[in-house]
């Protein structure tokens, strides 16, 4: 075999690597692990410059855009929870959580849906627990509220921000009227 062809087949293969995304579960599957026996429907939400910047602000995190979707769930007509997916970048490559918003704006469910960091990067399901019941609050940070992991600090600062932006985002869309209610 020649070099210049092996040289090819090992740039090839490192190209493709990273390409090669771990994925958990997939939305509908995340989605009925989520809401079992509920009905869930997907929403989309455009925001105003102003509600954009009340979010970032909540958040203290970027809000990429102000096109947001999400689900919501009821189950015998009552509110059960809404979902968001957020994807954001860990340290170079990105990761996708699906996180669940109670009725009374806490977070009820962390799930990673997609990881493409290497999974030593990945913290333990348990980790991801302590932030069930949390709301957005000056103590839901690394170090205060929330337990930093040794390894995976990248990590654990992207699933922090994801989770105050989602619960900044819920806030923000739960305060609209709804679409077609007159002011």
């Amino acid at each position: 075999m020649s070099s210049r062809y092996t040289f090819s087949l090992l740039l090839l293969v490192l190209a493709v690597a990273p390409a090669a995304a771990k994925v958990f579960v997939t939305v509908d599957e995340a989605l009925k692990l989520a809401f079992p026996g509920c009905e869930v429907t997907r929403r989309t939400a455009f925001l105003k410059p102003e509600q954009l910047k009340k979010a970032q602000e909540l958040a203290g995190a970027e809000v990429p855009s102000a096109l947001v979707t999400y689900y919501t769930a009821t189950k015998g007509g009552q509110p059960a929870g809404t979902a968001y997916f957020d994807t954001h970048r860990v340290r170079t490559l990105p990761e996708t959580l699906m996180i669940v918003v109670d009725p009374q704006g806490k977070v009820g469910r962390i799930e990673v849906l997609s990881f493409r960091e290497p999974e030593e990067y990945l913290p333990r399901g348990a980790w991801y627990e302590q932030f069930r019941g949390k709301s957005l609050d000056p103590d839901l940070q690394l170090k205060r509220g929330i337990r930093p992991v040794t390894g995976a600090t990248l990590t654990a600062r992207a699933t922090t921000d994801a989770v105050r932006r989602v619960l900044a985002l819920q806030q923000v869309i739960s305060s609209q009227p709804p679409p077609g209610a007159r002011p």
